[in-house]
This record gives structure tokens, sequence and C-alpha cells, in this order.
């Protein structure tokens, strides 16, 4: 399975594509869409024209975005969604599967915490994937959204034949086993 991980952004977007065969990911490429323009509008095109090349060149099977989060500027936070929503309007009208991730999800499955800064981000990708040398921010961090899902949707295969194991140890609002 080819799993496309994209971190979006207003002037650089980040891909990542990750191979995962047998329970082992591998890296296939990664890259930034620079994006061209003064007016967002402009850049949305272009942000929109570098994704169709990447879908065109490594034709994934499922893809994972970072979901926005509002840190301190919420019209950063606005051009952020407004570029996020032009990459997943795109990848449904192509009928990819699209999964959504948290930046803590990501960083707690990639490198075990939650608050990871972009260094350790960049240094576990190194280690998962055998790379020789660390990949730009943006490119790691969609690296990391692609480990991501594969960590976790092989987690929930995994989960799904003792769904029934899981009802039946549920603890009653007292505290007791069912």
């Amino acid at each position: 399975m080819l799993i496309l991980g994209i971190d979006p952004g207003s002037r650089t977007t980040g891909y990542g594509v990750v191979a995962l065969r047998e329970g082992r990911s591998s890296w296939v490429a990664s890259g930034c869409i620079r994006l061209q323009g003064a007016a967002l509008a402009e850049r949305l095109c272009s942000l929109l024209e570098g994704l169709e090349m990447v879908l065109e060149t490594h034709a994934p099977d499922v893809v994972a975005v970072e979901q926005v989060f509002m840190h301190r500027n919420a019209d950063s936070a606005l051009k952020l969604g407004q570029a996020r929503g032009a990459a997943v309007g795109l990848l449904a009208r192509r009928g990819l599967p699209v999964y959504e991730y948290t930046p803590a999800q990501i960083k707690k499955t990639v490198v075990g915490r939650g608050n990871a800064a972009k260094a350790q981000v960049q240094h576990m990708i190194c280690a998962m994937l055998g790379l020789d040398r660390a990949p730009q921010e943006d490119a790691a961090d969609a690296l990391a959204v692609a480990l991501c899902h594969a960590h976790l949707s092989q987690t929930l295969t995994r989960m799904r034949p003792a769904r029934g194991l899981l009802h039946a140890t549920r603890r009653t609002r007292r505290g007791r086993l069912r």
C-alpha cells in the first residue's frame, strides 16, 4: 500500500510517500511544493497543480493529512485551512480515501511525545525510514503524517478480530468489569 502524507501550508506544502509492505514502512519520495503567487488564489492554484503532479507520479492508495490547529494568528490559521481544504477537495474528487490526524497524534505516534520538537520528528523519520539525511521540515512532517497513518491503520487492523473481547471487558459506572 502506498500512503501519501500531506503537511499543508499556505506558502509551502510538504508531501511524503511511504510504502507499507508486510508490516514494514519504506521511503518512496518526499519533497515540498512551493506555492507561487502573491494572492492566496494563485497560491492555491499552485498547490493543486503540485499535488496533481504528485498524485500522477506516485498513485497513492490512501492519503493522510495533518489537521489545522490555531496557535496564535487566526489569519494564518484561516489561510492554512483554505490550503488544506483545497487539497482535501482535490483528493476527494479523485476518489482517494483521506484520513486526518492532529499534530499531537502524529508526533505521539512517530516520536512518542505529542509535544515533540521538529528536530525530534526529523530524527525519528530518518531512523524509521533509514534515511541518510533529514528531509526538509515540511517534507519530514509529511512523512510523519504518512507513518502515523501506517502505524495506526496496522494497529486497528490487528484489533478488529478481537472486537468482541473489547466489549466484554468494559467497565460499568461503578468500576466493575462486565
